[in-house]
């Protein structure tokens, strides 16, 4: 990274988003310092303008971020941070700085879809991902299709938890079934949204 620490006296303004939920998480500062010790330590570290030090987070409170990403912006002067929080990320006890609750939600398929297809690319041994990719698509459509019997039938029963872990199983499936087609869920919203408009 070529970044330009020059513009705002040394610090260059670090946006902390959850790699997982997609939340904006913090805002800090990051000198040049703080920044190599975060790429080095995969610790989120930052420069602090009220105490004048480097304070890597969780430091005294063991809630830490382990960095997963760091991107720069198109003028190389702000970081996207992409962190798992270990814990509360504000001092207030909060899960964000913008006392936001740092649910999963809708973008944690997002975050399944990348793990499913990370696990077609490298086809670890000793996955279950790894296990359906490897028997063919022919299988792993009769698995969506033995999942989504199985989803009716809870439907017409009163056992939410069941009903519930159905469709998880249905939709993880599904998500395996589309990475082995070679698409995404963004090419199905594609579709959605066409025919929404």
């Amino acid at each position: 990274m070529a970044l330009d620490f020059t513009k705002m006296g040394g610090l260059l303004p670090a946006v902390v988003q959850d790699s997982k939920t997609g939340r904006v998480l913090m805002v800090a500062f990051m000198n040049e310092e703080a920044y190599h010790k975060t790429v080095d330590t995969k610790l989120a570290t930052f420069f602090s303008r009220t105490k004048g030090r480097l304070w890597t987070k969780g430091e005294e409170s063991g809630n830490f971020l382990d960095v997963v990403s760091i991107t720069e912006d198109c003028d190389h002067d702000t970081l996207l941070v992409k962190a798992k929080p270990r814990g509360a990320v504000c001092h207030t006890g909060a899960d964000t700085c913008f006392d936001e609750k740092n649910t999963s939600g809708i973008l944690f398929l997002e975050y399944l879809q990348n793990l499913i297809t990370t696990r077609k690319r490298e086809m670890p041994d000793g996955s279950y991902t790894t296990t359906l990719f490897r028997k063919g698509v022919n299988k792993v459509a009769q698995k969506v299709g033995e999942e989504a019997v199985e989803l009716v039938i809870e439907a017409m029963d009163s056992n939410d938890e069941l009903f519930l872990n159905e469709a998880a199983d249905l939709m993880f499936h599904y998500l395996v079934l589309l990475a082995q087609k070679g698409y995404a869920l963004s090419d199905v919203v594609q579709v959605l949204e066409k025919r929404h408009s």
